[in-house]
């Protein structure tokens, strides 16, 4: 079979590529999945550069998450084959991959193939941080970098709930795509003085919590528009830039700063809040009210392009990984 394989890290495009490997044997509680689509994640591009809380063993696969059917189990599992699942485990980005079972989420046939690839890391992270963020209804959530596939979900998550929102972008062409979604208001940090803006937005108050992914310069500014007693989420680097602490508005405005991974919050929450959340994620693709675009797909022969095509700025959706 063929899968995308690394012997060393480093630029995606530079080091990736498609290997002839045995066909792997699932063990006690896993399965064998065949794959049939495979999103190109943030996190994906971070792991290949050894840029992850997770170390790439080498030699490694790439990919974090997929969607495909369930082709044969190990000894314990109950899950029957034939089964279509979205499923997470290192080493999507290929015909078959292994994955346990407890990182098996069964999807129904309302669901695309293109919305179950793409069906963990994002919509789980977007749902967990929503929770963690404690915003109530009629509160204000910012949200950095927010024309990503993250910050739509985060936008629309939002909207059902009644949290205002605002989102920062570097660029002006996604606006209407984005207000279309829900944003309350968008800043452009090129243009404009994200604390000042915040302040009018708020009349004077501040946002009770800030999602960010960009690290730097825009988490140093998002810090001073929380409230009293609010919050920063940073759950990102983009800038591969650490923020600049000022520790008197950490003192005088009882801030909080927490990070995020996805990873240690499943390990953290009991089985029961895992289901609560794989449910309500289920339940919200399916019936169409949240949206997660894809903009092009690629056959694993062209993961170069595809992954040069995912770190491309500007994108309105997903890339995938289509064996």
């Amino acid at each position: 079979m063929k899968s995308i394989i690394f012997e060393q890290t480093g630029k995606p495009g530079q080091i990736l590529k498609a290997t002839e490997v045995a066909l792997p044997e699932p063990g006690p509680n896993e399965v064998r999945v065949k794959v049939i689509a495979a999103p190109i994640n943030p996190s994906d591009i971070m792991f290949v550069q050894n840029l992850y809380g997770i170390r790439p063993q080498l030699p490694s696969g790439a990919g974090f998450e997929g969607v495909g059917v369930v082709d044969a189990v190990g000894e314990g599992v109950q899950i029957p084959t034939g089964t279509r699942v979205s499923f997470s485990g290192v080493g999507s980005w290929s015909e078959y991959a292994l994955a346990h079972e407890k990182a098996l989420v069964p999807i129904p046939d309302e669901i695309s193939d293109d919305l179950g690839a793409q069906l963990f890391v994002n919509p789980f992270t977007a749902y967990a941080m929503v929770q963690d963020s404690g915003v109530p209804e009629g509160g204000w959530l910012l949200v950095t970098a927010v024309g990503s596939a993250f910050g739509k979900l985060v936008i629309q998550l939002c909207q059902m709930r009644g949290i205002n929102t605002i989102g920062t972008v570097r660029r002006d062409d996604l606006n209407e795509e984005l207000k279309a979604l829900g944003l309350t208001e968008v800043i452009n940090v090129e243009t404009e003085n994200l604390a000042a803006r915040v302040k009018q937005i708020t009349d004077g108050v501040g946002v009770a919590c800030v999602l960010d992914a960009v690290g730097g310069h825009t988490a140093t500014e998002a810090l001073t528009c929380l409230a009293k007693g609010g919050t920063i989420i940073i759950y990102g680097l983009m800038s591969m830039q650490d923020p600049t602490i000022n520790a008197g508005l950490l003192i005088f405005r009882e801030l909080t700063i927490k990070g995020f991974w996805l990873t240690d919050w499943m390990r953290r929450v009991d089985s029961q809040t895992r289901q609560d959340v794989a449910q309500n994620v289920v339940r919200l693709l399916a019936s169409g009210k949240i949206q997660l675009p894809v903009e092009a797909s690629y056959p694993l022969d062209q993961i170069t392009e595809a992954t040069e095509h995912a770190e491309r700025p500007g994108r309105r959706g997903k890339i995938l990984i289509k064996p």
